[in-house]
């Protein structure tokens, strides 16, 4: 598996996959019916931040991820990320190659930690593959995330220092 930056070209590939999960409804904050070019303007960020796709051997693309500061100015020494695997790729680790790339880019970039906002209580292989690679539940926003089969779920704050 390579991990590369993501272009515009990618974004046929990515969309596919990128809509079934984000209209699941189960593991993201954003609108159910998110339209494909506004999901493609939120997805594809531009420097200093970045987006990278991961790629089979045939540069078949298995996931994406994409990370930048989680806020700015005093606040900007703090990264974040998020990532999306094909639910066909599920479970060939994808998701802990993406994240493992995103923390060295975070602390090659400078960052001093990394901090993700919601991460839904309910996904679980979510939140143990963080936890294996650092990352602490902070706090959780109780009822935080309406989930379409289990109703009003937390949502974690997990952080990691780098």
């Amino acid at each position: 598996m390579l991990i590369r930056e993501a272009t515009t070209e990618d974004w046929p590939a990515i969309w596919p996959f990128f809509h079934e999960i984000v209209a699941a409804g189960e593991t993201f904050t954003y609108p159910l019916e998110l339209g494909e070019e506004d999901a493609r303007d939120w997805w594809l960020l531009k420097e200093p931040n970045r987006t990278v796709v991961a790629v089979d051997d045939d540069g078949t693309v298995l996931g994406t991820a994409k990370m930048n500061n989680n806020h700015m100015g005093n606040g900007g020494h703090i990264a974040s990320a998020s990532y999306m695997v094909d639910p066909e790729r599920s479970g060939q680790g994808v998701g802990r190659a993406l994240c493992v790339y995103t923390v060295e880019w975070a602390r090659s970039a400078g960052f001093r930690a990394m901090q993700f906002n919601a991460v839904v209580e309910t996904n679980h292989h979510a939140v143990r593959l963080y936890r294996s690679l650092g990352f602490e539940i902070l706090g959780t926003l109780p009822e935080g995330f309406n989930h379409p089969k289990h109703g009003f779920v937390g949502l974690h704050i997990m952080h990691r220092a780098l």
